[in-house]
């Protein structure tokens, strides 16, 4: 998921544990109420990352108003229609997938716990069925039942009605015995759906795969599994009028603008352990200058960046360089690499020679410094970041102190018939140090005869409308793509397969940028997901992490490190591992009236 996109994990398999290892968790923090700062009434900072090694400010205290808010817009509010991992994050406000991750800190949160299921999947014929139960008593915003039948139908919307819900992953699409003939519920004039996704009665939902799928828990962690009732959706306009199955609903959407949440007066905390539904009201407001937002979090009128991309670069400086500006911050791994895509299908990146005369040719230590320099993250030289599974440290394309290397750039462009070549790289208009970081790239290969000019596009359209659609980029001369990638879920395969699949390649909302697709690649991948045994499994994963690099299909430039702003008002504050280090959104409540 980027960056949700993405939805982004740090480290190791987490072992699956009981749903109650959340709430011992915070029982077990410092209240709120016992952190001001001298009588002042300002609560005190908890210290340097103490985010990510617990919950912060736990409490149950009610009320007031949480305010997000964001330098663009989502790619959508529509769960089964997402692919931001800040999105998966809060989309469980008002939508609940069959499973999902506890709000634990660092890699306890990628503890996977039951949601709307009320256990985890049971696999049968060696992982090629999967049966889910719903937990009894569940009800929409209108009071009305939740059934499975209406998850079965939120699966077959998001995944094979690409030409109206392009955005999202398309897992269930390659996965689901028939999928690749499956035209989606919009065009299905029988109106039974897909065959492979049955419904026995109204709490039992059984899924028939085309393969094994030893990892399908992770896979129905994605808001694509949140029920949908279909009299209710009317396509891509259902964002507009969204039907909520969690503890809060949507009082106003102005798209571009603003959205507000309010309470769910049927949502039973008897059928959901998970959340807590403190504040009365949640406001996200949109279009927000990066730096006001970063004030407003200081101020107190923000409690939270919504995209969780960290501070920018003047607040960084400012905070780092101050002992209490520090110690409200929290800096992590994300799971996340930030690279550059490089589109095979866009002349003359369609030979590999001319591939690798770009990776030569980088100055990663200049990207890194655009970016933010180390403590927003390390210079990358594989696929997967350290803290994924799968991981083995190699350097294919290494340059004296990661700063390029002129001559063997050259000599890879001669091997490949040319001695300039000009093309675009894109890079997101709202995201400063990605622009940097594209600037930083195209000094670099300017100096070996590589002349790129920069196309800005925003994040909220970013893959919908320009470099996630194949026609646009090639016709475009779109041959280099900034991008930022981090796990749906915390394993290589959660890891690679968006971005290297062949068959993850779509026209719309595509995440394979470099357009990728090696017979050999696929087949490892197909491998991996089948294999029982871990360790065999993240074998392969170095082995397809190693192939793309000889591939020069992507340039790894660095693994990367978040730096948030921790609001001092904001209670339950976790960083996790299973959102990209951002804030655990689920039980965030605030203690400014």
């Amino acid at each position: 998921m980027e960056g949700k996109q993405t939805i982004m994990r740090r480290s190791a398999l987490a072992a699956v544990a009981a749903i109650g290892s959340a709430s011992l968790l915070l029982a077990g923090c410092s209240k709120a109420d016992d952190n001001k700062d001298g009588g002042s009434g300002t609560p005190k900072a908890a210290g340097a990352n103490a985010a990510t090694t617990g919950v912060v400010n736990a409490s149950d205290k009610k009320g007031g108003t949480v305010t997000y808010e964001m330098s663009d817009v989502p790619d959508s509010f529509d769960p089964g229609n997402t692919y931001y991992a800040y999105m998966y994050n809060f989309s469980r406000l008002y939508a609940r997938p069959l499973m999902t991750f506890a709000p634990g800190p660092g890699e306890k949160g990628n503890t996977l716990v039951p949601d709307l299921a009320a256990s985890k999947g049971v696999p049968s014929d060696g992982g090629k069925t999967w049966t889910y139960k719903l937990r009894p008593g569940l009800k929409y915003q209108d009071g009305t039942p939740i059934t499975s039948k209406d998850v079965k139908y939120a699966v077959e919307r998001s995944n094979f009605a690409r030409d109206v819900l392009s955005l999202g992953p398309n897992y269930f699409q390659q996965f689901m015995k028939g999928g690749d003939k499956y035209k989606g519920p919009y065009k299905d004039k029988s109106a039974k759906g897909l065959s492979s996704i049955e419904t026995p009665d109204d709490t039992t939902i059984v899924f028939h795969l085309n393969r094994a799928f030893q990892e399908f828990d992770y896979l129905v962690s994605a808001p694509q599994t949140a029920p949908v009732p279909q009299a209710k959706d009317d396509g891509v306009d259902y964002v507009k009028h969204i039907v909520s199955s969690g503890s809060y609903q949507f009082q106003s959407y102005e798209e571009g603008k603003q959205v507000v949440l309010v309470r769910n007066k049927n949502w039973d905390p008897k059928t959901d352990p998970l959340r807590k539904q403190l504040p009365d009201k949640i406001v996200v407001n949109l279009k927000v200058n990066p730096e006001t937002i970063d004030k407003d979090l200081q101020s107190g009128d923000a409690t939270v960046d919504l995209a969780g991309s960290g501070v920018q670069a003047s607040t960084q400086a400012q905070l780092i360089n101050s002992a209490d500006g520090k110690a409200a911050t929290d800096n992590t791994y994300a799971g996340r690499l930030v690279y550059m895509a490089i589109n095979s299908q866009v002349k003359p990146f369609d030979n590999v020679a001319c591939r690798k005369a770009v990776q030569y040719a980088i100055d990663k230590v200049s990207v890194q410094t655009a970016e933010g320099g180390p403590i927003r993250g390390e210079v990358a030289t594989t696929v997967l970041p350290p803290d994924i599974t799968g991981y083995q440290k190699t350097d294919v394309y290494a340059t004296p102190g990661n700063k390029g290397d002129i001559a063997k750039a050259k000599a890879q462009l001669k091997a490949c018939g040319k001695s300039s070549i000009s093309t675009n790289i894109s890079a997101r208009s709202d995201r400063p140090q990605e622009v940097d970081a594209a600037t930083a790239i195209i000094n670099s290969l300017k100096k070996v005869g590589i002349n790129a000019s920069l196309k800005q596009y925003p994040s909220g359209k970013y893959f919908t409308d320009y470099a996630g659609v194949p026609k646009f980029t090639e016709k475009q001369n779109i041959g280099l793509m900034m991008m930022q990638w981090g796990a749906d879920w915390p394993s290589g395969y959660g890891f690679l397969q968006q971005i290297l699949n062949g068959k993850a390649i779509s026209q719309s909302g595509n995440t394979n940028l470099s357009q990728y697709d090696n017979k050999k690649v696929n087949g490892l991948l197909d491998s991996a997901i089948a294999t029982e045994d871990p360790a065999k499994r993240n074998e392969l994963y170095g082995q397809i992490d190693k192939q793309t690099m000889d591939d020069a299909v992507l340039v790894p430039l660095t693994y990367f490190k978040v730096l948030l702003y921790r609001s001092p008002y904001a209670t339950n504050v976790v960083s996790t591992a299973a959102f990209s280090g951002e804030y655990d959104y689920l039980n965030l409540g605030t203690t400014k009236k």
